[in-house]
């Protein structure tokens, strides 16, 4: 059977203009957090519609084959209207995280995303700019949104792997922009994927907020991306190790340096890592504490109710965007 083209605005979805221009305006940060199944989805919502919360829910490839994309998009439908039915109106954009071709993108936008990223950072820079506008032209008739990345971030997340990292060069975001017309773009100022962003035992390298600075006067007023952005909570980590694990050395970016970064142009912040460790956490800790149970409505919900309290205190404490759907 033929696959219908959807809307966003079918499932209720907003996309990012108006998000990111009330971010850059109010110096605060949208949370990006992914997911991969039902237990996830649900906490950040119920976390965002507590908070008040503008959110971007966002998948990456491989959690999209995970959940199967026609299960996905009414997933992304039940959290909007689980959302409404609590009285809450915050936004809420489905967002494909990595996109790595034209084709993956089209294909998320036909079935109702309303934001994609095509990351060409590996690419030339004029093959980056030129797959970037392709993916533009055909998400603009939309009207969905589209990110893209200059310089490479280092580290390992899905389908996403880099041994070094690429500082985004400042002089070449203006030309970018304005030739790929896209609506938002990821730099690369020292965040990492993954829980080991840094080396163990050596004092954490601050941003590259000089970098961030001199791309902000070159792109005034165009919204800015961070990701491999996450903490990685040391409590989550050592709860790990404490019932089996082995996260020896995971380091994460520091929580005052992405406030920073939030109260700049930076208007987007993708948190992925820290809302696996929390999970993982909880369900090792619970397995340890009763190793009888076998009811995945058990351990599962005990994580749930740790990622909720995760992301909200993210949005609180971290990137201010909390009150900020009011």
């Amino acid at each position: 059977m033929e696959k219908r083209q959807v809307h966003y605005t079918e499932l209720g979805l907003s996309n990012t203009r108006e998000m990111f221009g009330k971010a850059m305006a109010g110096k605060y940060a949208i949370p990006a957090y992914n997911f991969n199944n039902l237990e996830q989805l649900q906490a950040i919502i119920t976390a965002c519609v507590e908070t008040s919360s503008p959110v971007i829910i966002q998948v990456s490839k491989g959690a999209r084959s995970y959940a199967n994309e026609t299960m996905l998009r009414y997933m992304a439908m039940g959290a909007v209207q689980v959302a409404r039915e609590a009285g809450s109106n915050i936004p809420i954009c489905l967002h494909l995280d990595h996109g790595d071709s034209f084709e993956l993108c089209k294909s998320c936008i036909d079935s109702g995303f309303s934001s994609v990223m095509i990351d060409g950072s590996h690419l030339p820079f004029e093959e980056n700019v030129a797959l970037a506008r392709k993916v533009v032209e055909y998400a603009h008739q939309f009207d969905v949104s589209v990110e893209a990345e200059l310089g490479v971030l280092a580290g390992i997340e899905d389908e996403i792997s880099a041994e070094h990292s690429t500082y985004t060069k400042p002089e070449e975001v203006e030309a970018f922009v304005k030739q790929s017309g896209v609506d938002s773009l990821a730099i690369s100022i020292g965040t990492s994927h993954g829980a080991y962003k840094f080396p163990a035992g050596k004092p954490v390298p601050p941003l590259r907020f000089d970098i961030l600075e001199e791309c902000e006067k070159r792109i005034p007023g165009f919204p800015i991306v961070l990701h491999g952005a996450s903490s990685v909570v040391q409590e989550y980590v050592s709860l790990i190790n404490q019932y089996g694990g082995n996260l020896e050395g995971a380091l994460g970016v520091p929580e005052e340096q992405l406030r920073q970064a939030a109260a700049s142009a930076v208007c987007k912040i993708n948190i992925d890592s820290d809302g696996r460790l929390a999970v993982t956490a909880k369900i090792r800790e619970y397995f340890a504490k009763d190793p009888k149970e076998f009811d995945p409505r058990k351990y599962l919900g005990e994580a749930r109710k740790e990622l909720v309290k995760l992301v909200k205190h993210k949005n609180e404490t971290v990137l201010g965007s909390a009150g900020k759907a009011d």
